[in-house]
């Protein structure tokens, strides 16, 4: 019975195959060519999230417990509660042990590990590089020994001239870091005035800040009314620039009395000894390098808030940086970064600074803040850079004007599918190449920018609010990772930040701004309407942490822990 059953279906196989094949005509050929192809193209062009979507599920870790009229303190994943926040660069001396606990480290440590060519551990690296982009494709590069002398020659001239508070009132430059630098190596108080204010802000800046000597660029600096309305003013060193040092800058005109002291940072340098300034001032026996005093933009009528950062607060912020991408993904040799936002902004400053510690090749333009990439990058090719918000938008809505065709609208919904759904960047292929020739021309060599940072200024009104949507555009036309943090004045670098990985779009008018770093934890205390319950978190948003001023500070706007504990506008 069992072999007459097996025999009938096999013959009824047998007669199914037959009939299948004796219809086989041309179509049936195509149909499954196309369902071959299709599924082998899934097998082989499948790719794992480029993070577990657990990871962004809770992006934060909250205390267990919360005091009434706030809510829960929120710590990022890389620093959880019961361990201290990150506060340092871990710096080790030489000689020291490779399993012991670094130093914190300071400005100073910064700029000799960037000389050094080592890693945190002390193991050669590799030294990055120092370039200034000018107009055209006329790049220089600066040799980091003749950095180190400026720092040096610089800095002893303003010390021995009795200098204690220095205003550096420059564009983007190499002058600018070493200026910083020369303040942190002999003891000086450096305040950061963002370039092109006003003479009525620029004089109330000064006076505010009690400032005794200027480092600024001739023609933005108005000498004779300064003088004239702030006479605390004791020493200026003017930056010239190659086409104006046959000019006499050291006069002093008539009617001043002799009290101004005028040096050029050229005759400083050049009019001093080949061999002098060459070695850094020892680390051993000098105090901690003093403040650094920075203005936060305010809205329109309002008076810039003036905020002062420790050492201990900048490094805080330049560790969180450093930890706040994957390992594999930080900043090294092979990078160049290009800061086209204002290095007066303590975020921009912050990550320059990483760079230089991370021995990252830098790229100076004295082009900042809303400007075209385009143009800024032309000469180089960065890998990393840190633009504005009002430039990145600018980007977005030029490049949605090119893709604008049926055909290049579907290529632009596969790949932002791709990146939303499957959680990966888009890869080049022959289908996406055809929207190659419509992206931003951002640096010399197309395709080798990989990491692209922005930041809100909080309370400022000067910087225009990103959704989530514009931002997944923006990974897929400049085909590089967008980080967004959010910013406040008495942080140093930020208060938050997005992740490396969440390519994720909400509909909401700003995006959020992620888990805070690994320098500061935050918590909402009950602000108006806004209220903490057991269902939802809100209200007036407050730092803590090393990186922040004073330790503690209240931020002076309402946020929201969203469902996935990231830090929104409420």
């Amino acid at each position: 019975m069992f072999n007459g059953t097996f025999g009938h279906a096999m013959w009824q196989l047998d007669q199914g195959v037959t009939g299948i094949f004796a219809q086989w005509n041309s179509w049936s050929t195509a149909i499954v060519t196309i369902l071959i192809g299709f599924l082998t193209f899934q097998l082989f062009s499948r790719r794992d999230p480029d993070t577990h979507p657990l990871l962004l599920a809770r992006q934060a870790q909250a205390s267990p417990v919360r005091y009434k009229g706030e809510s829960s303190v929120y710590r990022s994943h890389s620093a959880p509660h019961g361990m201290p926040l990150n506060s340092g660069l871990n710096v080790k001396d030489a000689g020291a042990s490779k399993w012991s606990r670094g130093r914190d480290g300071d400005l100073r440590d910064v700029w000799r590990q960037a000389i050094s060519g080592t890693s945190e551990e002390g193991r050669p690296v590799g030294k990055g590089k120092i370039f200034t982009a000018l107009g055209g494709e006329k790049v220089i590069e600066h040799k980091l020994d003749d950095v180190t002398r400026q720092i040096n020659l610089i800095g002893k001239h303003m010390h021995d001239q009795g200098s204690a508070r220095v205003a550096i009132y420059l564009p983007n430059s190499v002058e600018f870091m070493a200026a910083l630098f020369a303040c942190a190596f002999y003891n000086l108080t450096a305040v950061l005035i963002p370039f092109g204010q006003s003479d009525e802000a620029l004089i109330s800046m000064l006076r505010r800040a009690a400032v005794d000597t200027v480092i600024a660029l001739p023609g933005s600096f108005p000498f004779d009314m300064i003088v004239k309305s702030y006479p605390s003013l004791r020493h200026l060193v003017w930056v010239v620039d190659e086409g104006n040092r046959h000019m006499d800058w050291n006069e002093v005109p008539k009617g001043m009395g002799g009290k101004i002291d005028v040096a050029t940072w050229q005759d400083i340098v050049q009019d001093s000894p080949a061999d002098a300034g060459n070695d850094l001032p020892p680390t051993q026996g000098q105090s901690e390098p003093q403040d650094v005093t920075v203005f936060w933009p305010a809205k329109s009528g309002d008076l810039e808030e003036m905020v002062r950062l420790t050492s201990a607060n900048v490094v805080a912020g330049i560790a969180a940086q450093l930890f706040a991408i994957p390992q594999t993904q930080r900043m090294n040799p092979s990078d160049l970064f290009l800061p086209a936002d204002s290095l007066a902004s303590t975020y921009t400053l912050t990550l320059t600074l990483a760079a230089l510690f991370s021995n990252a090749s830098v790229a100076f333009n004295s082009s900042a803040g809303d400007v075209d990439l385009g143009l800024a990058t032309r000469g180089i090719s960065p890998t990393v850079i840190v633009a504005s918000p009002s430039t990145l938008l600018k980007i977005h809505e030029q490049s949605t004007r090119n893709v604008s065709s049926l055909l290049t609208s579907k290529i632009h919904w596969l790949q932002t599918r791709t990146l939303t759904q499957q959680g990966v960047m888009p890869l080049a292929s022959l289908l996406t190449s055809y929207n190659d020739s419509l992206r931003p021309a951002v640096g010399r060599t197309p395709g080798k920018l990989r990491l692209v940072y922005t930041a809100e200024r909080s309370n400022s009104g000067t910087t225009p609010p990103l959704s989530s949507a514009i931002l997944s555009d923006l990974r897929i036309y400049l085909g590089a990772r967008v980080i967004y943090a959010l910013t406040a004045a008495k942080v140093a670098g930020a208060v938050a930040q997005t992740q490396f990985y969440d390519y994720r779009v909400h509909e909401d008018k700003c995006s959020h701004f992620g888990p805070p770093v690994t320098s500061v934890e935050i918590l909402l205390r009950d602000s108006g309407d806004h209220k903490t319950t057991d269902e939802k978190a809100e209200g007036e948003l407050v730092a803590r942490g090393p990186a922040v001023a004073g330790g503690e500070a209240a931020l002076g706007f309402n946020a929201v822990i969203r469902f996935d504990n990231t830090i929104a506008y409420a």
